[in-house]
């Protein structure tokens, strides 16, 4: 989702842009053939390239997380990290800067705790996920490649991600906080999180972690509200944490009962000036609702 509206903004920019694909042989010259799994890349290709940046990772939202599919998700992110960082770090190319996703599940349950980049990780799957996520890329800051990481909170777009299925039971009047709604959701407009990826891409004094969220993080029983508001629906019907838990599992407790209070300390450091920073703008962009009167 995030590549695909990176692509033309960097086009626009004036970069080259090749697409690291897998399923075919990479003879178109825009690509680059590549199989993290089986652990093979164009490694000549790859080395005329300025910047790397691997967005890839198997659905995080996808229910039920059954030990094969937590595979998956392991596996999408750390081999694909891993097989670029290693490539990277046999090359004498000019790459500079290679950039991964991260996630704001790196911090784990934190409660109302306020988090920065310098943070502890956490405890729990998603925690340990997104450490490997990250760890996996060491071979290619070793030598002397540039590495960023963006820790993105929940992207709030129409397009796709978790805003139409958390809004599914609001349209139908059924919407309310999940559990508590005392857990912290950090969030992030769409416009911001594509800006945020090109400025960390561009400017040299961005490396290491990045928190990609908007200063304005909310509760969820804040959120829920929000939500019902623009979409002028009622949010009086609690989710209770033990029916979250005994329908979804370890991925209701680690997704939806577990939150993040984080704040973006280094892009706010570097002066970046976020597009959408109010939850309400954003969800009446998104819904393209009208204040009402």
């Amino acid at each position: 989702m995030v590549g695909a509206a990176l692509i033309p903004r960097l086009l626009a920019r004036g970069h080259k842009v090749l697409r690291l694909v897998r399923g075919r042989a990479g003879r178109d010259p825009s690509e680059i053939a590549w199989d993290p799994a089986a652990g093979t890349i164009d490694r000549e290709r790859l080395r005329g390239a300025d910047a790397v940046i691997n967005l890839a990772g198997a659905n995080l939202a996808h229910w039920p997380w059954t030990a094969s599919y937590k595979r998956e998700m392991w596996n999408s992110r750390v081999q694909s990290n891993a097989l670029l960082a290693s490539a990277l770090a046999e090359s004498c190319g000019k790459v500079t800067v290679f950039h991964s996703a991260s996630a704001v599940g790196y911090y784990g349950n934190r409660d109302g705790e306020v988090l920065s980049e310098n943070s502890s990780p956490g405890t729990g799957f998603l925690a340990d996920l997104c450490k490997a996520w990250e760890n996996a890329m060491e071979p290619a800051r070793r030598a002397g490649v540039r590495v960023v990481q963006t820790r993105f909170g929940v992207i709030l777009t129409g397009a796709g991600g978790a805003l139409p299925t958390m809004a599914l039971p609001f349209r139908f009047g059924l919407g309310g906080r999940l559990g508590s709604g005392r857990q912290y959701l950090s969030w992030v407009s769409f416009e911001d999180a594509v800006e945020s990826v090109t400025m960390a891409i561009e400017r040299n004094d961005f490396e290491g972690p990045v928190n990609v969220v908007s200063p304005q993080s909310v509760t969820n029983a804040q959120f829920a509200k929000t939500l019902a508001h623009v979409l002028r629906r009622p949010s009086i019907l609690p989710a209770p944490a033990f029916v979250l838990r005994a329908i979804l599992g370890e991925m209701g407790s680690e997704t939806l009962l577990s939150g993040q209070r984080v704040e973006p300390a280094v892009l706010l450091d570097r002066g970046y000036v976020f597009r959408h920073p109010s939850l309400e703008v954003v969800l009446r962009l998104v819904f393209k609702a009208e204040k009402p009167t």
